[in-house]
């Protein structure tokens, strides 16, 4: 397998910018010397994700990930080390030397990469029958006809099927592709007679995008009229790298104008967002019809918190909606809507009335979700008290989603002035829920009792030598990253020191005995190291816990210094903190070998053997003890 040059890679490491790479997948803030998130790793509603522009790394100290911004990308995308160079490499306008790919180039990509190449080549595929093949131009008059203009076209990288059975099989065959690959990504079917053909044919296609703006998957819309056999719309199957719970169409060309602006807007179909895009909305989204879920309301949550569905004008598909709406209420976001006039949606509305008017149309009509739902089941149940008791349950579910109380009370009182209802009657129904929520085995949703039941505590478990003796290694090795340049005293710096001080100590835990010599062996070729060394290390378990033993989750308030308050600081004591924590590690290892020592004279029945053994325990204790009085540790002697 071919490798991408070094001096790429050290090229590209040198060059990203954590905070700029972190920065496309989630919405930083500035906090002290740091900018911290909400992690995009595991679901959270205070931020435990911090990023650190000095030293170049992210670390979440919630779920643990950490790395560099080569690691981010391959955390992210769940993809391979030369995949993620190769992400960042085209971020930043840095070239990759060409590998030998065909024919035998997806056997040499693993399988996940295997997927997104092969999909990458039929996006391309797609794109030049569209643009160059005399087939093509029926996709084009159609992508004409919806008002798409040729820049829409190319950013959105839109395309064309032929009407072959076979055209995009055999092409991607003939470049090198592995069949297999071609049918997990669902871009051809395979019958149980051997004969294969294209999933898509005679359709325009849509490529989605996941938030890195790589292909993984196909939307296609069928051209031809009279075809009652095959749906208008066809979506690529679930895949490796295809999940469309956790997908956006359009996410990637919007994310920006979503972080700028604050604000999310969700429409249903691929030519509602193509369509708002090219009239200058471009913080547009799809669910690609399908209704939401919890994972495209997280991906959304990176970047706002703040979401304005526009909704079509049929009455029936806003009601089949609401649920979803639901969904996003329970993860903490805003929610408003905006409704068209029937026989419109954002598509047809936008090229009726133009941009302009568009816009002033949404800032008008946008009303909260609670508000308009409540509106709408009011119409709906007037001069029946059956139905508006059953919408004022429906109403309070939904304002029960809602985990903020002060929001909670706001949307009560304004469902009480609509309905026309005591405040308090929605209060007590929504108590009600609540208490049948407790009655009901835990299944997910967010409600927590207010006091779990008394269990007995297990005694807590004293740590053992080992897990000691790793402390203090870990301690070591955290000082020699953080600080191995510090001078200490008579222009020794830190990894000086602490290597003469534990020449003859052996570490025994493995991980910090590969860090450790990784630090000699800097040292013996006449130089510090440095942290970068360790964050972008090639082994991953290096790379993680040097990322690890550099972040921090505190940071001194400036306040301190602004009110002229001391506060030693780490660095200031380093001297004394170097020398105990190798006192320390000698004083442990000593223990140990003490009791080994002991141990052995137990099974020893030899005079001569019991002497010596004897007299090794003697010199140990007497270390011991003296290690024990420099760090003001009482041992029993």
């Amino acid at each position: 397998m071919s490798l991408i040059p070094k001096e790429t890679v050290d090229q590209v490491i040198a060059q990203a910018d954590i905070v700029e790479v972190v920065g496309d997948f989630v919405s930083l803030k500035k906090k002290g010397q740091n900018m911290w998130a909400c992690c995009p790793f595991h679901h959270e509603k205070s931020p435990s994700f911090s990023v650190s522009p000095a030293k170049g790394i992210y670390k979440c100290f919630g779920c643990g990930k950490a790395g560099n911004s080569v690691q981010f990308i391959m955390d992210v995308e769940g993809t391979s080390f030369p995949e993620a160079i190769k992400y960042l490499a085209k971020k930043y306008g840095i070239e990759v030397p060409e590998e030998e790919q065909h024919p035998e180039f997806a056997r040499e990509q693993s399988e996940r990469d295997s997927l997104f190449i092969v999909s990458e080549f039929a996006s391309k595929h797609f794109q030049q029958r569209l643009h160059e093949h005399e087939q093509g131009g029926i996709g084009q008059s159609y992508l004409k006809q919806r008002g798409l203009s040729g820049n829409t076209i190319r950013k959105f990288e839109l395309g064309y099927t032929l009407d072959e059975w076979s055209d995009l099989t055999d092409a991607a065959l003939k470049a090198g592709f592995q069949q297999k690959y071609l049918e997990a990504t669902g871009l051809t079917i395979a019958r149980e007679d051997g004969k294969r053909y294209d999933r898509f044919r005679g359709r325009v296609m849509f490529p989605i995008h996941n938030i890195s703006g790589r292909v993984v998957g196909f939307g296609a819309r069928t051209l031809k009229p009279n075809d009652k056999k095959s749906p208008k719309y066809l979506n690529s199957p679930e895949s490796d790298i295809y999940h469309k719970s956790n997908v956006l169409y359009g996410l990637f060309q919007a994310k920006q104008a979503i972080r700028m602006q604050d604000m999310c807007l969700m429409v249903e179909g691929y030519l509602d967002v193509l369509s708002l895009h090219q009239g200058g909305i471009e913080n547009v989204v799809s669910s690609s019809g399908t209704s939401l879920t919890e994972g495209q309301i997280k991906l959304i949550s990176r970047y706002t918190q703040n979401i304005t569905v526009l909704y079509d004008g049929d009455a029936a598909g806003i009601k089949a909606s609401l649920r979803g709406i639901d969904l996003i209420l329970e993860n903490g976001l805003n929610v408003d809507v905006v409704t068209f006039p029937e026989g419109e949606d954002p598509d047809s509305y936008i090229q009726k009335v133009g941009d302009t008017a568009f816009k002033a149309y949404i800032k008008e009509k946008a009303q909260d979700f609670i508000s308009f739902k409540t509106s709408l089941y009011a119409e709906e149940s007037k001069g029946n008290p059956v139905k508006k008791a059953e919408a004022v349950r429906e109403i309070v579910g939904s304002i029960a989603k809602v985990p903020d109380a002060i929001k909670r009370t706001i949307f009560f009182r304004s469902c009480s002035l609509i309905f026309d209802i005591d405040e308090q009657i929605l209060i007590s129904e929504y108590n009600k829920m609540q208490l049948q929520d407790r009655q009901q085995p835990k299944t997910g949703n967010n409600y927590e009792p207010a006091e779990a039941p008394h269990e007995p505590v297990a005694p807590e478990k004293q740590d053992s030598d080992v897990d000691v003796l790793k402390r203090y290694e870990r301690e070591i090795v955290r000082m020699l990253l953080n600080y191995p340049d510090r001078v200490l005293e008579e222009g020794m710096t830190t990894c000086q020191y602490m290597s003469e001080q534990l020449e003859d100590v052996a570490f025994r835990t493995p991980l910090y005995a590969r860090l450790l010599e990784l630090v000699k062996e800097k040292l013996s070729a006449g130089v510090l190291p440095t942290a970068e060394d360790f964050i972008n290390y090639p082994d991953q378990e290096i790379r993680t816990e040097a990322t690890n033993l550099l972040s921090d989750p505190h940071e001194l308030s400036h306040n301190w210094e602004t009110h002229h308050i001391f506060v030693p600081r780490e660095t200031d004591l380093l001297p004394y903190g170097a020398e105990r924590a190798v006192l320390r590690l000698k004083w442990r290892n000593v223990e140990l070998l003490l009791k080994s020592e002991i141990e052995k004279l137990r099974l020893v029945t030899d005079p001569q053997e019991q002497d010596r053994q004897l007299n090794s325990i003697i010199m140990l204790k007497t270390l011991h003890s003296q290690l024990g009085d420099m760090l003001g540790i009482v041992v029993n002697k």
